[in-house]
């Protein structure tokens, strides 16, 4: 991996993790196009910007992460239980399910999804609730429960727990606030493991490579949150699921047999 590698790999995780999108899918499809094999040094990579990507959510939320925001945290943490129990039960059912077609026809799925609830849910006479701070533990347990989902590779963690937030009640706004927050937990875990499953192979890895990976990925996680929140301040999730579907539609294609 090159350091032009690093960069464009950095932007694509940066960019695309904390939208509804499916950062897996995209870094798929682009180590293929710059012909990178899926080893454990580039595991190992994937392990690093990450990694940058949680804490582009803590230098966001600063406030957020303090012990007067107990509650807050148990909620997410209750949120972030089913997919744990179920990723661990079920890791290796979970691993025999990926597989290029799975991802597209899931981003297709997702896209789809998008538009239905913003057609028929968000348009109701239903209040939705705009302070994330104010979720109660059944919406949090419902919204844990729609993030299981994600275990089906190119469905979108983000896209998931989105989706479960708008159903229970919150506003576009909080429902991608609640879901970067569940995303510390979730990704922490998963990079965690991976970082001990994988420690060994960072000596052999480029450290300048890995540097500019994080430092790349990090930069463009904390301006993508940023700018996601400014978005759904005059826009709806439409495009995104347009964008899944055509996504989608393409890798059916691309990757045609």
């Amino acid at each position: 991996m090159t350091i032009v590698d690093s960069i464009i790999l950095g932007v694509i995780e940066g960019f695309t993790e904390f939208l509804p999108i499916s950062s897996t899918g995209h870094l798929i499809v682009a180590s293929e196009f710059l012909g990178l094999e899926q080893n454990a040094v580039n595991k190992a990579y994937e392990v690093i910007i990450q990694f940058s990507a949680i804490l582009a959510v803590i230098f966001n939320y600063k406030e957020k992460f303090t012990l007067k925001k107990i509650d807050l945290w148990i909620k997410v943490f209750l949120a972030f239980l089913p997919l744990a129990i179920v990723g661990f039960l079920f890791s290796k059912e979970i691993k025999a399910l990926f597989s290029l077609e799975i991802v597209a026809i899931m981003f297709i799925v997702g896209g789809i999804i998008f538009l239905v609830v913003e057609k028929f849910f968000i348009h109701t006479e239903i209040q939705t609730l705009n302070d994330v701070e104010k979720i109660n533990f059944k919406q949090s347990l419902f919204i844990g429960l729609a993030q299981v989902f994600a275990l089906i590779p190119g469905t979108s963690r983000a896209g998931a727990t989105i989706i479960g937030a708008l159903l229970v009640g919150l506003d576009r706004k909080a429902s991608a606030e609640f879901s970067f927050l569940l995303a510390f937990p979730v990704m922490g875990a998963v990079a965690s493991y991976d970082l001990l499953k994988h420690y060994q192979d960072f000596s052999e890895a480029n450290l300048m490579v890995l540097g500019v990976g994080f430092v790349t990925s990090f930069i463009v996680a904390y301006l993508t949150i940023k700018l996601f929140l400014k978005f759904l301040e005059r826009f709806t999730f439409v495009s995104f699921g347009v964008y899944r579907i055509i996504f989608g539609i393409a890798l059916l294609l691309f990757f045609k047999p």
